[in-house]
């Protein structure tokens, strides 16, 4: 006889609680159990984080019904983009197309198609903030051990919970974001980047974006995205905070396996080069239309280059290093062990596979 999930069993309510006695309990409440709102913080991490969701499924949906008059091909760049964010969207949540465009008689009855649209925007949505705002405020204490080599201390010290000190305003956080091609030992450059006489857009790439913060001016592309410090911000936000460290210490599972992330993204890059360029600056608040710090025209510079077919080859070359260095066992290729078992084995079946060729 089943159970009415309004009228539980008195047993339900401590197993609630407890969970199975015989297995262990989580380390931390869950921060929603929301699949739509799960999806919003991965997809806005790994794919684009500055969407307008309700605009960009509308938008999308109706776009589908144009276009089995006319091409994608067809339309301007811009608009191309949107529709390549939105296809990434449905395509990452299997039925979430079904669910907008042929909702049920029984939602529609009650709640209306357009409501349970928004419904679904408004968690999408509201996962992608949340997420942006919980990387924010770990990484505005967590980039502070990065400045640095390790058992080294800034001079002068930083607060890790007021921001004013950062940026500009002090020689080491100044030296990452001075932008790439101008010189912060120049006492002139320095002073005018402090004084806001020189002002930095978005698309003004700081130079700690280069490892080893070195810019070729002859070939910008050579290092550039591959820094140590965006090495650990993605550690910190994807995998775990304490793999930055190398001494693994957490046992919860990171976002990228929780989310069976395997390789680094496009979108993840931008991401994490947004949220480090954030964390150096001075300003307390992350919003998309602040005009000092250019958050969104960074974010959108980053991706229009990683975007751009010209550059595909360079791009698939750095996407590759990344994944290597972050998710080196998801690689396809994998080297065995000199001497061990496993070698053994195949060296064995190789040499019996030879012997019968031979013997045919």
């Amino acid at each position: 006889m089943s159970r009415d999930e309004n009228n539980p069993s008195p047993g339900d309510a401590s197993h609630k609680r407890s969970g199975s006695a015989l297995r262990l309990g989580p380390r931390k409440k869950a921060i929603s159990s929301n699949p739509l709102v799960l999806h919003g913080r991965h997809f806005g991490r790994t794919v684009f984080a500055l969407c307008n969701y309700p605009s960009l499924l509308t938008a999308g949906i109706l776009r589908l019904e144009e276009l089995q008059d006319s091409p994608i091909e067809d339309y301007p760049a811009d608009v191309r983009q949107e529709h390549r964010v939105f296809m990434e969207l449905i395509n990452s949540y299997p039925g979430l197309i079904d669910r907008l465009t042929n909702s049920g008689e029984e939602d529609i009855i009650h709640v209306g198609e357009l409501a349970i649209r928004h419904t679904y925007c408004l968690q999408l949505g509201k996962g992608a903030s949340g997420a942006r705002g919980d990387d924010t405020k770990t990484l505005k204490s967590a980039v502070l051990e990065w400045l640095v080599p390790r058992g080294q201390a800034v001079i002068p010290p930083l607060s890790r919970n007021i921001k004013s000190d950062r940026g500009f305003n002090h020689e080491v956080t100044g030296a990452l974001l001075c932008p790439a091609g101008l010189d912060w030992s120049n006492v002139e450059t320095k002073q005018n980047l402090k004084s806001s006489e020189i002002t930095v857009r978005g698309d003004q790439w700081p130079i700690f974006l280069y490892a080893r913060s070195e810019y070729d001016v002859e070939n910008p592309w050579k290092g550039l995205l591959r820094s140590e410090i965006l090495i650990f911000g993605f550690k910190h936000v994807f995998t775990s905070p304490s793999l930055v460290d190398r001494e693994p210490k957490a046992t919860r599972s990171g976002n990228a396996y929780l989310h069976g992330m395997k390789s680094v993204t496009k979108g993840s890059l931008a991401y994490i080069a947004t949220q480090v360029r954030f964390a150096l600056s001075s300003s307390s608040v992350f919003s998309r239309t602040d005009t000092v710090t250019d958050s969104e025209n960074f974010y959108h510079s980053i991706l229009d280059l990683l975007d751009d077919p010209d550059e595909d080859e360079e791009v698939t070359d750095l996407l590759t290093w990344w994944t290597r260095r972050v998710f080196p066992n998801s690689c396809s290729q994998r080297t065995i062990s000199k001497n061990s078992a496993l070698s053994k084995i195949r060296a064995r079946r190789a040499a019996l596979q030879e012997r019968a060729a031979t013997s045919d």
